[in-house]
C-alpha cells in the first residue's frame, strides 16, 4: 500500500514526501495539490471555499491542477496542447462529469502570430491554443495561465474575468512574463516559496480583477 501523503498543512513533511513525485502530474494530484506555491495553493484554497457559489473556471495547461480545481468548482474547461499528455489527463478525469479538456495543438509556422517564449517550440503558431476559450461562452471566476503562450493568454482572459474574479499565472518571476503581468490592469500579489516536487523556491501570482 502505498504511504499516505502527510496533511498539506504540515509544509515541510508534504514538500519532502512531494519529491518522490517529480514531474509525474498524476502522482502530484494524489498529493491534493496543483503545481503552484503552496502559499498561492492556500490562497486559492481559502478563496474557492468561501465563494457563495462554486467557482467556473478556465485552464491553460492541464494537470494535477485540473484534478484539485474539480474537486472544488462548479465546472473546468481546461486546454492542453500535447496531444500525449491530454490523453493521459481525459482518461484520469473520465470519472469528473464538472470537467471538461480539450486538446489543441500548435500548428507550424514560419511566422507565428502567437509564439512561445521557450526555445523548444521555436517555429509554432499557439492562436488556436489561446483562442479556446472563445468557445466557451461567458465569464470565468478563476482562469489558470499555466501553459504555453502565457503572456497571449493573460491577455485573452482579462477581459473574460468575472467581478472580483482571479488569475493563478504560474512561474511568474520568469523575466519574460513580468511586462504582461505588470500591465494587465489587474492587482498582483505574488507568493514565492516551496512548490510541491521541485527542489528549489518558484512563485506563483494570484492576480484579481475589480469588484
Amino acid at each position: 500500500m502505498a504511504e499516505k501523503p502527510p496533511e498539506r498543512g504540515k509544509r515541510a513533511r508534504h514538500w519532502l514526501h512531494s519529491l518522490t513525485r517529480v514531474h509525474d502530474s498524476l502522482a502530484i494530484a494524489e498529493l491534493d495539490v496543483p503545481w503552484w506555491t503552496y502559499r498561492a495553493v492556500d490562497v486559492v484554497d481559502v478563496w474557492l471555499a468561501a465563494r457563495p457559489e462554486p467557482a467556473r473556471v478556465f485552464e491553460y495547461g492541464s494537470g494535477a491542477s485540473t484534478i484539485w480545481l474539480a474537486r472544488r468548482a462548479a465546472e473546468v474547461h481546461s486546454v492542453e496542447h500535447h496531444p500525449g499528455f491530454g490523453a493521459m489527463m481525459s482518461e484520469r478525469l473520465s470519472g469528473e462529469g464538472n470537467v471538461h479538456l480539450e486538446v489543441v495543438e500548435a500548428t507550424l509556422s514560419t511566422q507565428p502570430s502567437v509564439a512561445s517564449g521557450k526555445e523548444d517550440y521555436a517555429g509554432l503558431d499557439f492562436a488556436a491554443y489561446v483562442d479556446a476559450m472563445d468557445a466557451v461562452e461567458g465569464t470565468f471566476d478563476l482562469v489558470v495561465v499555466d501553459g504555453r503562450a502565457r503572456e497571449a493568454c493573460l491577455a485573452k482572459a482579462v477581459p473574460r474575468l468575472s467581478r472580483g474574479g482571479i488569475v493563478v499565472y504560474d512561474n511568474s518571476a520568469r523575466r519574460r512574463y513580468r511586462r504582461a503581468i505588470e500591465g494587465c490592469g489587474l492587482h498582483e500579489h505574488a507568493f514565492r516559496g516551496l512548490t510541491p516536487t521541485l527542489p528549489y523556491p518558484d512563485q506563483t501570482s494570484v492576480l484579481v480583477a475589480p469588484r
